[in-house]
């Protein structure tokens, strides 16, 4: 079993470590098994494709999944590289807030 991922679908994330350090993307999904995500404009390799009858064949760019250590949600509140962590309101809804501000991140 895996751990629960902090990041999810959606979220705002900037790149802490590897090739693409320092840059910013959107969440596409998420691959919690294996601890990683998709993220939009990160990770980006070139494959080559085969032409079928629905798809165009040729190079194509495809983004592959990052390990979640590997990048940091972008706190809401000043555009900085945050942790994440979780506070119960007080209607008993469990919440992510960002560690860096202490500003809920979803509500």
């Amino acid at each position: 079993m895996s751990a629960k991922l902090k990041i999810r679908k959606g979220d705002k994330v900037v790149v802490i470590t590897g090739k693409d350090k320092g840059k910013q993307g959107e969440v596409i999904r998420t691959i919690p098994s294996e601890n990683r995500a998709v993220v939009r404009g990160i990770n980006v390799a070139k494959r080559h494709q085969k032409q079928t009858a629905a798809q165009e064949g040729g190079i194509v760019s495809k983004e592959l999944p990052i390990q979640v250590s590997n990048l940091a949600l972008i706190d809401p509140k000043d555009g900085k590289p945050t942790r994440v962590g979780y506070k119960t309101l007080g209607d008993g809804k469990k919440v992510r807030v960002a560690k860096r501000s202490g500003e809920v991140i979803d509500g």
